[in-house]
Formats: C-alpha cells, structure tokens, sequence
C-alpha cells in the first residue's frame, strides 16, 4: 500500500482513507504492508498512537524530501525538482524500497492512492517492473480543465493519469460521478476497470469518544466547520457577507451564535475576509487538534458547516461522512446537483445552498437555525449510517481486491 498521506503526517483528511483500509484489511483475510515517505518530508507532525492492529503490520518509511522546503535557496528551486510535485524524490527512495518488498513478501496486489502524484508514478514503475495488478486509488480527479494551473505540472499529471488508467486493473474513485467522467474521458478502456469507494467514518473512534453535555445557561447556537477551507474551493465569501447582514440586521449577534472554523490552514487569509465583513463577534479560527478531538468537537456542536464550490460537484468531502455520523444538523453551503447536494438530499437534508448566492444563504441561515432551535431535525439512525463505515468502505476494497486475483 503506496501512500504518503500516513501518521504521523498532520494535517490530512487522507490520511484516515489509507489508514483505515489497512486496520480493517487483516480481518477480511488480505495483509497490508504500508510504503510511505519518511517523516522529514512532512511540514506539519503530530506525534500519533496507531490502532492496535498495526501491532502486526510491517511499515516502511522511503527517504522522502520536500523540494519546497529542503532544496530551496532563498525559497526559490528549479522546478524539475517539483514535478509532478515536490515529493518527486520520494520515488528515489520508494522505487528501490518497494522492489525489496515486492521480492521479501511477494504481494498479490500493488495498491497507491491519490493526490500525491508521486504515489501513483511509484506503484506505476514497481507494477511494470514485477508484473504484480496494481489498484489505483484516484480518490478526487487528478486532471481537470483548470487544474493543475501550472501548465508543465499539467502535462505531468496528465502523463501519470494516462498511464495509470491504461496500466491499472482497477482505478477507484470516491464518487459515481466521478467514475462516470472517466469512462467518458477513457471510453476505450473497459467500464468494470473502473470503481467507487465512497470515504466513510470510524466507528470505533466514534465510539472511543466521550463527550461532556454540559446544561448551556444561555441560547447561544455553536456551529462548526472542521478542517481545511481553501481559497477557491471552499471559499467563505458569501458565506461571510450573509453573516454580516444578519449582523447588522440584528437577526443574529454573539449572544445567539458562534462559529467555529477549525483547523482552516488559511487562516491568514480567512483573518483578512474576517475584518473585512466585521465579523469577528461570532466567527473563531481555531488551531488544529488531534483528531480524537475533532470528532468530540462535532459531537459537541449544534450543527456542523460544509463549504463546496460547484467546481468540486464531483467530489464528497470526507468529512461529510463524519459530519453524519456525529448526527448532527448540517448546514451544507454546496451546489444541491453537487454529489455532496445530492448525497445530502437522498439522506433527507433540506438545509443546502449554493456557496455562491449570499441571499439563498441568508435565508438558509435562519431557516438552519430555527430548526435547531425547534429540534426539527432528526438525526440518522445508526444503522442507517453503517453503510458509510470505513469497515464497510474495506469489505468493498477487499471485494475489488479479490476480483483482481481471481
């Protein structure tokens, strides 16, 4: 299993996807051995106690550098040392590290994951080499018609996806939209090489997690939005401008409201929008946490925020399965003929706007907290969720993983 995105990598929402695969594959007969990047190429650590079951997985760290940070002089590089990315040289270190393996344990199957191009330039090379049937975990699009902005990053990417996709025996991606791009895109590959596993939640982290209900003594609603906000993608303007309104038209004040946005890794500019719309009375940036934490936040909270741009209509943010399983109101700012929309709405949410339309979001901001406040909402039975498990995820990886060496 080809992976950078590992513990104890801080920082990542990937890093679960990976991880939990390989927690789950031993109880459904298939032995993971993990070949990631070594510890150095990580900007952001957090020292990381893995599950129990990784007492009997062997895990392999490559040398990895980051261009970025390590080959730069006066933050500046030659960029064929960035490409496809700045982890390139990790391939140096994983390629000859990977052939030991394959030759130490002789695996079945060679499996990398996406959005580290180089994961998939290494299981490319080690499946070419030794012959072994390679899954590739696309996750996301890899090409788009504006990404990578960059146009040699471009063509590398573009490079890599098409040998992956003709070299794979199963490319999987998180969304049946997604896959349905592919099959456009590829229309001479066979449709059944192709394959969705949607992300899920852990329940037994979950589970782990204690929560303290403490008697609020006034009416002020917390709402909060984990993880990363990029720029574009997941831009808050709107989002901002309607709180901002609501402000001044006294609908909503720091009495009623709080807003939390957790671990944004953009807060310098999310500060600047912040000021800009003299919101600062209810909206917090706040540092990142453990994971462990995060979850308990979610579950302390009394409605959790989804930011997706209708650029990224064929993609789920994982957290919107975590965001489920807490059973929780959703207030998801999203395009509804979005993947997230449309998942959101089979389930039996209403609470959706376009991330675009500061008027839709305003009215949908009241209507959102109106319905906490009258405890319209009901939550998600459990067993209605169980779907979306990472250990139900895995049985469907196993399932593909068993096809390929059939």
């Amino acid at each position: 299993m080809i992976a950078y995105h590992f513990p104890p990598l801080q920082g990542s929402s990937g890093i679960q996807r990976t991880l939990r695969f390989a927690q789950y594959l031993p109880k459904l007969g298939w032995e993971p051995i993990i070949l990631t990047a070594h510890p150095i190429s990580y900007q952001l650590t957090r020292p990381t106690q893995l599950p129990k079951e990784f007492d009997n997985i062997s895990i392999y760290r490559s040398f990895a550098l980051d261009t970025a940070r390590h080959l730069s002089l006066l933050k500046r590089y030659p960029r064929m040392l960035a490409v496809p990315d700045r982890w390139i040289s990790w391939w140096l270190g994983a390629f000859p590290q990977g052939l030991y393996l394959i030759k130490k344990f002789k695996p079945d199957v060679i499996w990398s994951t996406f959005p580290i191009a180089t994961a998939h330039l290494i299981g490319y090379t080690l499946s070419r080499i030794s012959g072994i049937p390679w899954a590739a975990d696309f996750r996301d699009p890899m090409v788009q018609p504006d990404y990578p902005t960059d146009p040699i990053i471009y063509r590398a990417y573009q490079w890599i996806e098409e040998k992956t996709i003709r070299n794979c025996a199963s490319a999987i991606f998180t969304t049946a939209n997604t896959r349905k791009d592919y099959i456009s895109r590829f229309s001479n590959v066979s449709e059944s090489r192709f394959k969705v596993i949607e992300n899920g939640y852990d329940e037994q982290l979950f589970s782990e997690v204690t929560v303290e209900h403490q008697v609020k003594q006034n009416k002020q609603l917390t709402l909060v939005h984990s993880g990363i906000i990029y720029s574009s993608e997941r831009d808050p303007t709107y989002f901002f401008e309607a709180l901002s309104d609501l402000l001044k038209e006294k609908y909503i004040s720091s009495d009623n409201l709080k807003i939390i946005l957790r671990a944004t890794y953009n807060d310098n500019f999310l500060q600047q929008l912040i000021n800009r719309f003299n919101i600062g009375s209810i909206v917090t940036l706040a540092p990142p946490i453990s994971y462990k934490e995060a979850i308990a936040e979610m579950l302390s909270a009394d409605g959790l925020i989804i930011l997706q741009a209708s650029n990224c209509n064929n993609q789920i943010p994982a957290k919107l399965y975590e965001y489920l399983r807490a059973q929780k109101p959703i207030l998801a700012l999203t395009d509804p003929e979005g993947d997230t929309g449309l998942k959101l709405i089979s389930l039996g949410f209403d609470t959706i706007s376009r991330l675009d339309s500061k008027s839709d979001i305003k009215e949908l901001i009241l209507k959102f907290l109106d319905s906490i406040r009258n405890k319209i909402v009901q939550p998600l039975p459990l067993n209605q969720l169980q779907l979306h498990s990472r250990e139900s995820r895995t049985a469907e990886l196993v399932e593909i993983l068993n096809g390929i060496v059939r």
